[in-house]
């Protein structure tokens, strides 16, 4: 993976970055992938003596225990909810040994380069980020966004930081593992210490930054922010987030809008979530395809997560960070 724009004179080694490949990797709890990937990252170039340069940081992660031979059945045959389809009508060619594009392997650059904007957010401008899974299927915790602490969401293996809800989802967890079958959910961000400010007002407004890159990821399937699709029933009085002065600063009485007003933040919590689908893999026979359009089987292999939601929450955090951190420097260059 190649980070490029980052600020010089950054202090930056790999034990800056490796925390959250470990939260990413698979093979760390009984609900996720076992396939066994240390994700050792090493930085090629870009800093000198410990700092960033301000030119391009290479970083390096190693595959160590791919087994293309788990995907034999899928050279010919297409998944169903897969991107194989997909894939094979657009380039007429794909990877069907499980390491290609649509693999959530990718996600490895995408966390690696927003451990490094997540630093120089926090650093430099004193912002928090932090995600957490705040629903797996019906189940549902209740979070506060202004409060929660990164303690409580790294307490258990769900990454949930309400412990009861927590607990029942780690079972529902295990029960489709054992049925073969997979789980979706939610996966709340929290953006703590923004200034007002950052942001564009039409077409680069930041919540549709934020959707774009949370929607970018593998098995996201929705976004929303502030009172989402929850505010449609209230009304304006309702809705409206009233201005008051507090410490010195404009500051709202209420959050419905998520931190974010006009494509701009207004300095409060943002707070969005983001909705991840099923695994699409799954230990069943199911009907498909093949190449030759031949009607057909298949049966789900490999080693799998029956929930992704758990390592998804470092890859939210990452996307956060990598669109907050070109916002603040666009609103560096435009405004000082």
């Amino acid at each position: 993976m190649v980070v490029d724009g980052c600020p010089p004179r950054l202090a930056l080694t790999e034990a800056d970055i490796q925390p959250d490949l470990d939260r990413r990797r698979p093979g760390q709890s009984k609900i996720v992938s076992p396939r066994k990937e240390s994700d050792t990252v090493q930085i090629l170039s870009g800093t000198f003596e410990g700092k960033t340069l301000g030119t391009p940081i290479s970083l390096w992660v190693r595959n160590e225990d791919a087994r293309p031979e788990a995907y034999s059945e899928m050279k010919t045959k297409f998944r169903p909810s897969h991107a194989d389809f997909t894939y094979f009508a657009k380039y007429g060619i794909r990877n069907w040994q499980g390491g290609g594009r649509a693999s959530a392997r990718e996600t490895i650059g995408r966390v690696a380069a927003g451990a490094i904007a997540k630093k120089l957010l926090r650093e430099r401008h004193g912002v928090e980020i932090l995600a957490y899974v705040q629903q797996v299927q019906k189940i549902q915790a209740t979070v506060d966004p202004d409060r929660v602490k990164f303690k409580q969401i790294e307490s258990n293996i769900v990454r949930c930081p309400d412990a009861t809800a927590g607990e029942r989802m780690i079972r529902l967890i295990e029960k489709m593992r054992r049925a073969g079958d997979t789980v979706g959910g939610v996966v709340e961000g929290v953006v703590r210490g923004a200034p007002a400010g950052w942001g564009e007002p039409v077409f680069d407004k930041l919540e549709a930054d934020l959707a774009k890159a949370m929607l970018s990821l593998p098995a996201s399937k929705a976004f929303e922010i502030g009172s989402g699709f929850g505010g449609l029933a209230l009304t304006g009085r309702q809705h409206n987030d009233a201005f008051r002065v507090r410490n010195g600063r404009v500051s709202t009485k209420t959050n419905l809008s998520g931190g974010i007003q006009g494509g701009i933040t207004n300095g409060e919590t943002i707070f969005f979530r983001v909705g991840f689908k099923p695994v699409a893999t799954v230990m069943h026979r199911q009907d498909t395809v093949d190449e030759s359009l031949h009607a057909t089987t298949i049966t789900g292999r490999g080693r799998h997560d029956p929930c992704v939601l758990p390592r998804a929450v470092p890859m939210v955090e990452a996307m956060t960070a990598l669109v907050l951190v070109d916002h603040a420097l666009r609103q560096r260059a435009q405004c000082g």
